[in-house]
């Protein structure tokens, strides 16, 4: 075991874990814990929100994939930066003026019933468990590569920190947690990829020109076509990717963690700016891992370049640098980690547990003890299956979690805030709609369905790795279908009232009242 790493590794434990006793004070009241009672700044939510948003597919994946596929890599940077003006424009700020704690909250102001919100939280529990299940699987390979540790052992240390921070801290830790996490991101890899451009004298064209010199890709490194050959691939990924994020559950109930709209806005283009930049740095690292470390060996260690990063602190700091980048590395996963529990959590304690089982009569201190629990359960039952699939692919549920989201949370929440004929048969067919045909779309696709090495050897019946072209408009078609073919009436509540609470956070009946 390497001391360097280990030692750097403890430094990142113990200082969370302090973080997580002073936010343990702080998380008394529902308010508190679910959303750290609106307390956080524009610039420190947004910061919070770019923690949560650059997951270890991002950190460790794309500069992997940029080294290894070039530009092809580069265009997933480009969905994930792009899909904030979708939240930005659309979504933030009724999001931010109609719920309180959860997207259940948001369309139950609307279509108040329990079956709706039962869905909205049924929804957010699929999305959450499925994003986690994979940051799991590869912080424990993350660990035991570096560490030597057990596979096992490193997953239930994983667990078991992301399971403190949100059962004592709530949203205070994990909020505090992701902030630190991008502080050491963005100083991490720019401390990188300054040293990158030094070994070339801070010129670009040298840089491109050892790039194309190291690379098996030669003067096609630029262009698009080596990660990607089927055009309507690359279409389906990325319009999953731009229209994902929209509709995932612990990206949006941020929003809630600000006092008012202005911090909203402040909060997406604090994470867009953050966002774009280190997708920039990315880029660097990427250029620099193939030049600085080699085509050969990148490929020799991980296939898929998922250690290209830290290979390349490796080369050009040694055990410190690298053990530096690998703790980067391994915050970035526990801090997106951490957010999903408090999504997952918020979605089964306020939505189900309160509002549906306890009809919303329970103490204050009930709750908050329901959601503790809840937390706990929701990290042991993470933790169990990202221990059973340690032998199997799973990468491919981070697509999966934004095609979900796209084509179920994404049409039910524009519908819901612009569409005046829209009724709750609706959203119900849009949410049922957009999770059935994911899922089927997924078991018969070649993740799961594929003669080489999949997880059932026979010929896939899509052979779209990415089938958001599919899924998405089958979810909005569902919302639409379900309206129109229904005779609902409209909701109890009138859409000219529901939408002047949307846009300006003032409720007319209430007021009148």
């Amino acid at each position: 075991m390497n001391i360097t790493y280990l030692l750097f590794f403890l430094c990142i434990v113990v200082c969370t874990l302090i973080i997580t006793y002073w936010a343990a004070r702080q998380s008394k009241t529902t308010n508190q814990f679910y959303i750290a009672a609106g307390s956080l700044t524009g610039t420190q939510n947004g910061m919070a929100i770019a923690g949560d948003y650059i997951s270890a597919a991002s950190f460790l994946g794309i500069v992997g994939t940029i080294a290894i596929n070039g530009f092809d890599g580069f265009l997933y940077a480009i969905g994930f930066l792009v899909s904030y003006l979708i939240v930005l424009f659309f979504i933030a700020e009724p999001v931010h003026r109609l719920g309180k704690y959860s997207l259940g909250d948001v369309i139950c102001a609307r279509f108040p019933s329990y079956k709706m919100r039962g869905i909205m939280a049924v929804g957010a529990l699929i999305i959450s468990v499925f994003y986690m299940i994979p940051q799991l699987v590869a912080a424990g390979l993350l660990i035991r590569l570096l560490l030597d540790i057990n596979y096992s052992a490193s997953v239930l240390i994983i667990g078991l920190l992301m399971t403190i921070y949100v059962v004592f801290g709530g949203m205070f830790a994990t909020s505090w947690v992701q902030i630190i996490k991008t502080v050491l991101l963005l100083s991490g890899t720019f401390l990188l990829a300054l040293i990158v451009l030094s070994r070339f004298n801070w010129s670009i064209p040298s840089l491109i020109e050892q790039v194309t010199i190291g690379s098996p890709l030669g003067d096609q490194f630029s262009l698009p076509g080596h990660l990607f050959n089927n055009p309507l691939e690359t279409l389906s990924l990325h319009l999953a990717l731009i229209l994902g994020t929209a509709g995932l559950p612990h990206i949006l109930i941020r929003l809630f963690t600000v006092r008012n709209t202005v911090e909203v806005r402040r909060s997406l283009l604090t994470a867009s700016w953050i966002i774009g930049a280190f997708y920039l740095i990315a880029l660097i690292l990427g250029l620099g891992a193939v030049a600085l470390v080699g085509f050969e060996e990148l490929v020799m260690l991980d296939p898929f370049g998922n250690l290209a990063a830290p290979l390349l602190a490796e080369s050009l700091g040694g055990d410190f640098l690298m053990a530096f980048i690998a703790a980067i590395a391994f915050t970035t996963i526990v801090a997106v980690v951490a957010g999903l529990v408090i999504s997952a959590t918020t979605a089964f304690s306020h939505d189900i547990y309160y509002h549906i089982i306890k009809k919303g009569k329970t103490s204050e201190k009930q709750r908050v003890r329901a959601a503790r629990w809840t937390a706990f359960f929701i990290g042991l039952l993470s933790t169990l299956l990202a221990l059973g699939l340690r032998h199997m692919n799973v990468t491919f549920l981070v697509s999966l979690t934004f095609i979900v989201a796209a084509s179920s949370n994404l049409p039910v929440l524009l519908f819901t805030i612009y569409w005046r004929r829209f009724n709750q048969t609706g959203a119900i067919a849009g949410m049922i709609s957009g999770l059935t045909v994911s899922l089927l779309l997924l078991l018969l696709g070649p993740h799961i369905m594929n003669p080489d090495g999949g997880w059932i050897a026979v010929k896939p019946f899509i052979p779209l790795y990415n089938p958001g072209i599919i899924a998405i408009p089958a979810g909005f078609l569902g919302a639409y279908l379900g309206t129109k073919l229904s005779r609902e009436k409209e909701s109890t509540i009138p859409f000219s009232s529901f939408y002047f609470r949307a846009q300006t956070g003032i409720d007319l009946r209430r007021d009148q009242s």
